[in-house]
């Protein structure tokens, strides 16, 4: 699960500003470098320590302003990162001040030594001096990578904050990424394209970054993606009379297991043991369509969600479900 906010800047489309330049961590000055270093450590310890207050007076007054999902999300990610080892993997300094105003702005970042570039892609990015700069928590059994984005306003202040595991289970994103080949291998598309989904989310720190090797894995699940997934329109399963829309379908492993997450749009009120049956019936009729998937998954989430109430949610291991 990821946890965040990018108040000030988020994801762009195709949108490219001229006039912005990016320095990577092995480009910068010492005193550029040191600066930044000090900083992000500087916001990295509190997050790890959960001081949601002393983050609040360290961050940019108009993200200050709605704090709630960055108090959210360190509340969540903190825990994690109790004993763990902080540190800075990179740094980037993006200077956007010949911005004439608020635009969708791309960012071109040369990773020194690699021969690769990173692009950062951000709507509506006011003019100024920002930076990225990506941690990792290691050391201790959940593996974290945060990525903290600043902006420079009187001294770097916080402008966004996410964080998100950096393995499951003991695996991070390569070992996904080879699974799913594997799977390909097999001609089991299903599992493949959701091992693709599961290396994506472990490699990508943020979702407004991409790489030449993150568009490699994205060509590769694309080449796999199952006909008629759910997207705009929900996905349609049938079975002994009942129906099922999908609306999306990620994995999950906080349960000591790779599973499924299946959400549905009820749109009738039930009982609990009702929701529980149509749960399960849902879970039947995916595995009779795809029976692939009791390789590749330890169970399957089913969640009904109806307008205005809490969703209904039930999980099986796969010798559970008939």
């Amino acid at each position: 699960m990821a946890w965040g906010i990018l108040a000030v800047v988020g994801l762009c489309g195709n949108g490219r500003a001229w006039g912005v330049t990016c320095v990577s961590q092995g480009q910068m000055t010492a005193a550029q470098r040191s600066e930044l270093e000090q900083a992000s450590r500087n916001l990295g310890l509190l997050i790890q320590r959960g001081d949601v207050a002393a983050v609040k007076a360290s961050t940019l007054p108009k993200v200050a302003s709605q704090f709630d999902g960055i108090a959210s999300g360190i509340q969540g990610a903190s825990p994690l990162m109790q004993g763990s080892t902080l540190t800075i993997e990179q740094l980037f300094l993006l200077d956007a001040s010949d911005l004439k105003q608020d635009q969708d702005t791309q960012f071109f970042c040369g990773v020194g030594g690699t021969g690769s570039e990173v692009t950062l892609s951000f709507r509506q990015l006011p003019p100024g001096r920002f930076a990225l700069a990506l941690l990792h928590a290691t050391g201790v059994a959940h593996p974290q990578q945060m990525a903290l984005v600043l902006a420079n306003d009187a001294g770097w202040k916080l402008a966004g904050f996410y964080a998100r595991p950096m393995e499951y289970l003991g695996h991070d994103g390569v070992w996904y990424w080879v699974k799913a080949r594997e799977f390909v291998k097999k001609k089991q598309n299903w599992n493949a394209y959701f091992y693709y989904q599961t290396a994506q989310y472990l490699l990508t720190p943020v979702d407004f970054l991409s790489s030449s090797n993150l568009e490699k894995l994205q060509t590769e699940q694309s080449g796999v993606a199952p006909a008629g997934l759910p997207g705009v329109q929900p996905m349609m399963v049938t079975a002994n009379g009942q129906s099922w829309p999908i609306t999306s379908l990620r994995t999950d492993a906080s349960l000591g297991g790779l599973d499924l997450v299946i959400h549905y749009r009820e749109t009738t009120a039930l009982d609990p043991v009702g929701s529980r049956q149509k749960a399960t019936n849902l879970m039947k009729a995916m595995l009779a369509e795809h029976p692939e998937l009791r390789e590749g998954f330890h169970g399957l989430w089913v969640y009904s969600d109806l307008p205005e109430q809490r969703s209904f949610a039930v999980e099986l291991p796969m010798n559970q479900i008939p």
